[in-house]
């Protein structure tokens, strides 16, 4: 019988986090062998969890994500002028995974955070509405269909299965994901890249923007460079494509195109609003009752938060717009503690917003720069 596959917005974690299950938890880490080089020098790691196993993924597959899967991904960084060691730690969750791999990869998250001393912050990604900083570490980012039984196996171009892929989004944040092979996927706002192995088709919608273009160019690329320039690239510019050109065979036959640019999932959070459009909301978590009580909210320009609103002795809810982060003050109660995410996925119920909002749990001091950038 195969898996069941997730709610993708059922994530909730709030078993983890108990004395008992902490201990659990380091004591696995330290055996842990995915562990042993985690965090120990800057750059970037990156896990998949198979069959409730932690499994390294090759370095030259960063960037390529399957839905159905779900993966953890670790950057070690040096804090600006400083020595000091910094880590952001995050599970992705791909739309298609099954509830094993996401319960596991939230587990293994928390142990790995335990290994670290709990230095990192904590964020929970999924797929289409991943945070700009997880995307941020990967010059493409694609999202392929298939899971641990179809991924990082080697395809000679000859037998490779014939795929269409949407590139989207603005800057660093372009998104590269895998569609139905159809026109009925296509729209004039955005590229697409028809991959049949030997041939790889560019197509510019006739509105698309240069990141855009660029961003599909270079990916086109790498696909070429990993088969050794063997396949041939052409590229196709809506208004000069014939209803008989190679384009329209490479995916089934010729259709009308969708004038309007579709917008991914990621876009609908609002992924590149500036900070000063952004409402940031500051809520204080009150462990006497439970309840998340409102505490402040600065709607007056410039938005922004400054560090003596947040009490070390308590744990805050910082909603910036695009993302929720959980604060948690050194002096905070074990039971504010050990709720972690869970907390944000409360928030996020209770004020109605998207439970697909990226959301991370910090630590006070360990603070990483896209909440420092909230304090400025």
């Amino acid at each position: 019988m195969p898996a069941k596959q997730i709610d993708i917005l059922s994530t909730n974690i709030a078993n983890l986090g108990t004395e008992m299950e902490k201990k659990c938890r380091l004591k696995a880490g330290e055996s842990e062998n995915a562990w042993q080089d985690a965090g120990k020098a800057p750059g970037l790691l990156i896990w998949r969890i198979e069959q409730f196993h932690v499994k390294p993924v090759p370095k030259d597959q960063y960037g390529r994500f399957y839905s159905g899967d779900s993966y953890i991904v670790l950057n070690t960084y040096k804090k600006k002028g400083s020595e000091k060691i910094m880590h952001d730690l995050h599970f992705w969750l791909g739309e298609r995974t099954t509830t094993d791999e996401a319960g596991t990869a939230a587990y293994k998250t928390v142990e790995l955070d335990d290994h670290l001393n709990c230095l990192p912050v904590q964020h929970r990604e999924i797929q289409g509405f991943e945070s700009p900083l997880f995307l941020s570490y990967f010059p493409s980012f694609v999202i392929q269909n298939g899971g641990a039984d179809s991924g990082f196996k080697k395809v000679e171009p000859e037998k490779y299965r014939p795929r269409l892929l949407h590139i989207k989004g603005v800057k660093r944040n372009i998104v590269i994901k895998e569609v139905s092979l159809s026109y009925q996927s296509l729209n004039s706002g955005d590229v697409f890249i028809a991959d049949l192995g030997l041939k790889i088709f560019q197509f510019n919608g006739k509105s698309s923007g240069p990141f855009e273009k660029s961003k599909a160019a270079e990916f086109v690329r790498s696909l070429d460079d990993e088969r050794k320039g063997l396949p041939t690239v052409t590229v196709f510019e809506e208004e000069s494509t014939s209803k008989t050109s190679e384009w329209w065979e490479a995916i089934g036959g010729y259709g009308q195109i969708d004038d309007s640019s579709k917008i991914m999932p990621a876009e609908q959070g609002g992924s590149d609003q500036s900070a000063g459009q952004m409402k940031i909301k500051l809520f204080r978590v009150s462990d006497a009752t439970g309840e998340l009580l409102f505490k402040h909210e600065v709607t007056q320009p410039p938005t922004k938060i400054v560090k003596s609103m947040l009490d070390t002795n308590d744990v805050f809810i910082v909603d910036c717009g695009i993302q929720v982060y959980v604060w948690m003050g050194h002096k905070s109660s074990k039971n504010e503690k050990s709720k972690g995410l869970s907390l944000a996925e409360e928030y996020l119920i209770k004020e109605n917003r998207p439970r697909t909002t990226p959301i991370a749990k910090i630590t006070e001091d360990g603070e990483n720069e896209h909440f420092h950038q909230l304090l400025k």
